[in-house]
């Protein structure tokens, strides 16, 4: 048994989540903050063994000095609740105090440092500015980059990975990405939790200042509508469009991101990750977990049980209406 604590931050979302059951299962002590006890994922959270959440906002300086101690590894997705840039840096600062010995941080690409024509996504960008100071400080660090979540994927109007269902009960995805240039993909509850307990397994003798691109399928748009049509048995259509339609009150500063996505993915057809990693994807993400969950496998027996826990119920209809 592991006689190691992993610190977890933002543990409701779904990649810390992902490690925090694979880690609490194998033995190690997870010790998860989290925003609020309230809500389902937090209740799974509590009922899990080995598990000590530690409620309260990352922008609380007493919280986070304290989060670390006694601690030895520890795996950092900072949101764009407050200031991420300053909590990130915050973070690290605690852990490097600490002594972590293995900080695993998820971050995302800068793409105008690529490209003077390529704009930055500014929730990328932050998180980008992140690393770096990670970097600077010293820690002994490994950067993982996800890809897209196969999980995004809702019939609900939200933007970008709304599956729209039509009059006759096939789909339409309707985004700005080229139909036929390859997207990495993952699917992060299923996931992220047993490629970044790999990490680390490995330790930072192996993997400290790597940057790895984790995605386990290179799909275009079109195949991933093939892929769902194949698990549905239902018809779904991909259209590009740009730009995005917004149809539901979105976060701050996310609507920003979304007029970069358009421009960078649609207009520029820019590498996801950036030129760097976009070689590499998957290689290293499948040399980390085998055991991954494609798109097809997600569409067929995870899309309907989400879709169905969101209220809708379009999965008890007749079998066949909009087939293709």
């Amino acid at each position: 048994m592991p006689n190691k604590t992993i610190v977890i931050v933002n543990s409701t979302g779904r990649q810390a989540a992902s490690l925090a059951r694979v880690a609490s299962a194998v033995g190690y002590t997870v010790r998860a903050q989290l925003r609020s006890t309230e809500g389902l994922v937090a209740q799974e959270l509590e009922e899990l063994s080995n598990v000590d959440l530690v409620e309260g906002p990352l922008e609380d300086k007493r919280l986070v000095s304290n989060l670390f101690v006694g601690a030895q590894l520890a795996f950092i997705n900072t949101t764009f609740w407050g200031d991420e840039v300053a909590i990130g840096r915050s973070l690290a600062d605690a852990a490097k105090k600490a002594g972590i010995k293995h900080y695993v941080y998820s971050s995302m690409p800068d793409h105008s440092i690529y490209n003077k024509g390529w704009p930055g996504l500014p929730l990328w960008s932050a998180k980008f500015t992140v690393e770096n100071y990670v970097r600077q400080i010293g820690l002994p660090a490994t950067f993982v980059y996800a890809g897209i979540y196969n999980n995004n994927f809702t019939s609900l109007p939200y933007p970008l990975f709304c599956m729209d269902l039509q009059k006759d009960g096939s789909f339409q995805w309707t985004a700005p990405f080229d139909p036929n240039i390859p997207l990495p993909w993952l699917d992060a509850e299923h996931d992220v939790g047993p490629a970044v307990l790999q990490l680390f397994k490995d330790g930072p003798r192996r993997w400290s200042g790597h940057r790895i691109a984790l995605a386990f399928e290179h799909l275009t748009p079109l195949q991933v509508c093939q892929l769902f049509s194949r698990a549905l048995s239902r018809r779904v259509k991909y259209v590009q469009e740009r730009p995005i339609e917004i149809r539901v009150s979105i976060p701050t500063g996310y609507r920003e991101q979304l007029e970069g996505i358009s421009v960078l993915f649609g207009d520029h057809k820019a590498p996801y990750f950036g030129p760097d990693l976009e070689a590499k994807a998957l290689e290293e993400a499948r040399e980390l977990w085998e055991g991954y969950r494609g798109i097809e496998e997600y569409a067929r027996e995870v899309f309907p049980v989400e879709e169905r826990l969101n209220g809708l119920t379009w999965m008890d209809e007749a079998n066949g209406k909009g087939a293709s």
